[in-house]
């Protein structure tokens, strides 16, 4: 090892100095080249300076152009597509009538107004029921028993009997032309049930009518009468708060209490 820093020592000094020599020589004959070299280089910094800050100045302006053409962009493509508008509302138009109101309510004056529960006049066979009104039937229905289809020259005819009012058991037999069979389904029951419709002519109040009624036992019901739509519909109003917001004439209660005390006369 001793050896070896020896024979380094002798290498290195001779090769330093010759270096050392080398470079004390060329900095005497390169000096004026190091000085353009350094005019240079202060020539080429303040360009790249300069150059940055053109660089700089033109991202700016790009930047600035580019949001001007956008705002251009969106503001030619806003007033080309305008949101909808909705339509206006068409004003209502009132229609002139003698009494000043509309044609709707001058219609629903005209209708009849009836209560829950209200008295009803067959005309035949002159008997007066108390009748129950109920929207939620689409046929009205009377009460009969011992409904009988038989043939009358060639038509289906329907035998069947009422209930005389004022009295438990007593009936009157009735005979009508069958209307039509309808069938019911009773919400208790799977099967349905078919029953006749006749037409009868009835008063309510003072409103003489002719319509379609089937015919069921309602014997266990509370009204013999079962007043539906098929009567109600366009010809007579519901108020559910009152009864008997009609009064049939004279002449058919009269006529019906005549027919009651002639029934209750002793044979």
């Amino acid at each position: 090892m001793r050896a070896l820093r020896t024979l380094s020592r002798w290498v290195l000094i001779p090769a330093l100095g010759t270096l050392l020599a080398g470079c004390s020589g060329s900095a005497l004959v390169k000096q004026d080249d190091l000085n353009t070299l350094k005019q240079a280089e202060t020539v080429q910094s303040g360009e790249l300076r300069q150059l940055s800050e053109d660089l700089k100045a033109h991202h700016r302006g790009m930047v600035r152009n580019n949001n001007e053409n956008t705002r251009a962009l969106i503001e030619t493509i806003r007033e080309q597509i305008k949101p909808p508008s909705c339509p206006k509302r068409p004003q209502p138009v009132c229609s002139s009538v003698s009494s000043g109101e509309t044609a709707s309510s001058s219609h629903f004056q005209d209708m009849l107004v009836v209560g829950e529960l209200e008295k009803v006049h067959f005309l035949e066979p002159g008997f007066t029921y108390e009748a129950r009104v109920d929207t939620g039937a689409e046929t009205s229905s009377l009460d009969a028993r011992n409904v009988t289809y038989f043939e009358r020259n060639g038509e289906d005819w329907v035998r069947f009997d009422v209930p005389v009012p004022g009295t438990k058991d007593k009936l009157k037999t009735l005979e009508r032309p069958l209307s039509r069979n309808a069938r019911i389904i009773q919400a208790s029951a799977d099967d349905s049930e078919r029953r006749a419709v006749v037409e009868l002519q009835f008063a309510i109040g003072d409103h003489v009518q002719k319509a379609e009624f089937t015919l069921s036992n309602r014997e266990a019901l509370s009204h013999t009468v079962l007043i539906g739509r098929n009567i109600l519909r366009d010809v007579m109003l519901v108020d559910v708060g009152k009864d008997f917001a009609t009064q049939l004439p004279a002449k058919f209660t009269s006529k019906a209490g005549k027919n009651q005390s002639a029934k209750e006369a002793p044979q």
